[in-house]
């Protein structure tokens, strides 16, 4: 039987969703320092997101405990802002209300990092020209790590006009997307069947020690995977962090595709039918789930 195509090149994240002991606290985080604005709420979420498209979903769970140290689950959500002045913009952001933690130029992108207060890792960054980005000899993409000017960074943006840097509210511009999610696994070839063989993405990036990284549509990557922390269990549902994240896919014959491969191989991963808009539910080798529906 011939392979299954790979994921259409508009292959995205949809919404990333945790679970949260906080609520009140958290959407205050994402709202303030993140500069994401409340789309809706009810009793037991709030959702959050750029003018009324949602990205982030916080699931009210007031038992749940932090996640336990030996477990896999997110090491970041990833926000990417349209540009540079957006970036500067969330410099200020989390300089005035909160840490920074790190800030990277990848030489594929600029990246800002903080961490929430239950935990979750949170990078915000703008993409680089393509043009620019560093390649192989073979043409794959090759991430740098170097560090930021954040000085040159803050200046761009206080000589940029206002629009470009966030809307009329301070919160960031219409163009914000989850850009990636990046993940703690306890196996990076497990990972590897599961994400390429399995789901269609490419491998783009590998890096030693210990971390791969998936993409579609010639992107760097739009799942990260690493081993850094030496997780060894699978994701524990009731815990806080990652409920699931969301792969937005083109049309029906996309998840077609999907099921063809999961079927074909043996990559760890469970799927199940969603009644909720269509797609399919894909529960990963560690547990972590990813809920895939066609866009729109």
């Amino acid at each position: 039987m011939d392979r299954a195509p790979d994921l259409p090149d508009d292959t995205r994240i949809g919404r990333t969703a945790l679970r949260v002991a906080d609520r009140a606290r958290l959407t205050e985080f994402y709202r303030d320092v993140v500069g994401l604005r409340v789309v809706s709420r009810d009793e037991t979420e709030v959702v959050l997101g750029v003018d009324e498209t949602p990205l982030l979903v916080l699931l009210d769970e007031p038992t749940a405990e932090p996640r336990d140290e030996r477990a896999a689950g997110l090491y970041h959500a990833a926000f990417r802002v349209p540009s540079r002045e957006a970036l500067g913009a969330a410099l200020g952001r989390i300089r005035d209300r909160w840490t920074l933690d790190g800030a990277s130029d990848h030489g594929i992108s600029e990246a800002l990092y903080c961490t929430d207060p239950e935990g979750n890792g949170v990078e915000i960054y703008r993409d680089k020209p393509r043009d620019v980005w560093p390649r192989a000899d073979d043409g794959s993409i090759r991430a740098t790590g170097g560090p930021l000017d954040l000085d040159d960074l803050t200046t761009a943006t206080a000589a940029a006009d206002g629009d470009s840097a966030a809307s009329e509210d301070g919160t960031v511009p219409a163009g914000t997307t989850v850009g990636h999610v990046h993940l703690e696994v306890t196996s990076l070839e497990t990972a590897r069947e599961c994400y390429a063989d399995a789901l269609g993405f490419d491998v783009t990036m590998s890096y030693a020690p210990g971390a791969r990284f998936f993409a579609a549509g010639d992107y760097h990557h739009h799942v990260g995977t690493n081993v850094w922390n030496r997780r060894s269990e699978p994701a524990d549902d009731r815990a806080r962090g990652l409920a699931w994240f969301e792969l937005l896919v083109p049309d029906a014959r996309a998840i077609d595709g999907i099921r063809e491969r999961l079927a074909d191989r043996d990559g760890g991963a469970t799927v199940d039918e969603r009644t909720d808009g269509g797609g399919i539910e894909v529960t990963d080798p560690d547990g972590i789930e990813i809920r895939i529906r066609p866009m729109g």
